[in-house]
């Protein structure tokens, strides 16, 4: 699916169904991740997506902000809650082909589009959506000075930016007038219907800015008896315009750390030797979910970790470990003087040379923590059989979510995996049983798909490829070079997987900008939760399972003493017979 250029007839996207009743419109949506975008009748040909998700049809009201016309810069934006495009097409690209929810509250993500059945009578340019809902005049064409009090800079420092807020909360009072002409006074519009007639270029339209509505939340509410449920509720993200223009608060803004282009000088690079051992494992910051001291397994933190992944569909965590995963590795947000060290640019090719030593031991290090932490969040479910299942559910969406041709975060994979396969865990035959039973789609998919893809994997034949891979499988080789890897079976056998690890681990050092590519890709309009990033750190992870102070002990003893707690756990829930 290419993505339309700016200005691209909307009708010409397959997806887009023109004016569609809410009822037509659910019954086109037959599974879940079907969607279509129609124009909304009842909100004055707002766009809006309808798709189904988890048995339940819902729609999503398009933000369109209408933008002063300027060289180079299109004539609106359109957004649902963070990110704001140009084109309406690009919006639908982005979600589909980023598998990104389209609400953090539903967590509802779009997969399939339901295609259209024969041509639309109006083009979108013709829609109503660019001339508001029928039946209201249109803006008059007028000329602005600067000493009129409409003047852009004037409206930024008066009111709240209307670029962002003004299309879907602001009430209109009055027609626009020019010069000295009389204020026409008018009954106020409706909700649904002022987006349309505002734009950015038509400036303060009273003498003095209107008092501020409350917020409207745009979602109906099932128990009011006049109002039928209607549109899902969309929380906008909004930045502070204080001290700022109109022109600069329209702006796009600006890319993250992982969307940052790299330095083009790589490939002309001279040879450096390497002054250091480098780790990209974040220095311990203040956190926002322990305090400066902590005992391991704090129930109140447990508590709120539990929440916190609840609330966050497995597409969404896993793209949050892609990033952190990504961070850790040395793919991405690697600085120059870090380069300059290392005499790579790659943590991927770090790893493969001597002085890799460091990194290494850390990426075991998070292998094992969040192989650990992932079967305590099953071990430490003491509640009913289901809360366990669940938690077994959980895990396999969420390695599902991670596997080549989703997020393609492998080593995030393996640790998940690891955390199923581990045995305090696969030992709990009740937990398993009921999950082949209540849930046989996740049962069928572990065993049928992810238990050979992790095996094939280990064995160096797995799918490594930029473009499905975002983030290659390094264990084994890792693992290897660190004297931990012990090669069972025949001699003639074990020398091959020898050396197709060694063979993988060379062509992914050799592949690492085009894996740096990729993980950006994926991560393009990404913008994590501060507070579920930071629960997949290694260094977080490492201080919750063992307390501040044991966080410190040796490594070997550390996970000794853990296997031994999740041992007792899995006995606890399941005894021996």
């Amino acid at each position: 699916m290419q993505v339309p250029q700016d200005g691209e007839d909307l009708a010409g996207q397959p997806w887009y169904h023109g004016t569609l009743s809410r009822q037509k419109a659910e019954a086109l949506l037959e599974q879940d991740g079907d969607f279509l975008v129609r124009a909304s009748g009842s909100r004055g040909g707002h766009p809006v997506i309808s798709c189904r998700w988890r048995g339940s049809a819902l729609h999503f009201e398009v933000f369109r902000v209408a933008l002063r016309p300027r060289p180079g810069r299109p004539t609106a934006l359109f957004q649902l809650e963070d990110e704001q495009f140009p084109s309406m097409p690009a919006l639908v690209h982005s979600y589909l082909t980023g598998r990104r929810p389209l609400s953090q509250a539903t967590g509802a993500v779009v997969s399939r589009p339901v295609t259209r059945r024969g041509p639309l009578r109006r083009s979108f340019s013709e829609d109503t959506l660019m001339d508001g809902p029928a039946g209201t005049e249109p803006l008059r064409v007028r000329k602005w000075s600067s000493s009129q009090p409409a003047d852009l800079a004037h409206m930024g420092r008066s009111r709240e930016n209307p670029c962002v807020m003004g299309a879907s909360t602001m009430p209109v009072s009055a027609l626009p007038r020019s010069g000295s002409e009389p204020m026409l006074l008018k009954a106020p519009a409706s909700l649904g219907t002022i987006a349309n007639s505002l734009r950015g270029s038509d400036g303060q339209l009273q003498a003095k800015a209107p008092m501020k509505p409350p917020r409207t939340p745009s979602l109906e509410l099932p128990d009011v008896p006049e109002r039928p449920p209607t549109y899902c509720e969309l929380v906008l993200r909004v930045p502070s315009v204080q001290g700022t223009s109109l022109s600069q608060s329209c702006r796009e803004p600006e890319a993250p750390w992982w969307e940052a282009e790299e330095d083009e000088e790589e490939e002309n690079r001279c040879f450096t030797r390497p002054q250091a051992e480098i780790a990209f494992c974040p220095p311990d910051a203040p956190s926002c979910l322990l305090g400066p001291q902590n005992r391991p397994l704090e129930p109140q933190v447990l508590h709120t970790l539990r929440g916190l992944f609840l609330k966050h569909h497995p597409g969404s965590t896993a793209l949050h470990l892609l990033l952190v995963d990504c961070q850790a590795t040395g793919l991405l947000g690697v600085t120059r003087d870090q380069r300059g060290n290392m005499g790579v640019s790659s943590g991927l090719e770090l790893l493969t040379l001597p002085h890799g030593h460091r990194l290494r031991l850390e990426l075991l290090e998070r292998h094992e923590t969040l192989a650990l932490a992932g079967a305590l969040a099953v071990l430490g479910c003491s509640g009913p059989l289901e809360e366990r299942a669940a938690a077994l559910r959980g895990l396999v969406e969420l390695a599902l979510a991670l596997r080549p041709g989703a997020a393609g975060d492998l080593p995030g994979l393996a640790a998940v995996m690891g955390a199923l396969l581990m045995p305090q865990v696969s030992r709990l035959e009740h937990t398993w049983r009921h999950l082949r039973r209540r849930h046989t789609e996740a049962a069928l998919a572990f065993e049928q798909e992810l238990k050979p893809l992790m095996r094939a994997l280990d064995e160096g034949a797995g799918p490594c490829d930029p473009g499905e891979v975002a983030l290659p499988h390094v264990s084994p080789v890792v693992r290897l070079l660190e004297g931990g890897e012990e090669v069972a079976g025949p001699l003639e056998e074990s020398g091959e997987r020898l050396l197709r690890t060694l063979h993988g681990a060379r062509q992914m050092a050799g592949l690492a900008p085009k894996f740096r590519k990729v993980a950006a890709q994926r991560l393009r309009g990404f913008r994590p939760n501060p507070e579920l990033s930071e629960a997949l750190t290694t260094g977080f992870l490492r201080r919750l399972l063992w307390g501040s102070r044991g966080a410190g002990a040796p490594r070997a003893e550390r996970f000794e003493k853990f296997q031994r707690v999740l041992g007792v756990l899995s006995l606890r829930l399941e005894p021996d017979r």
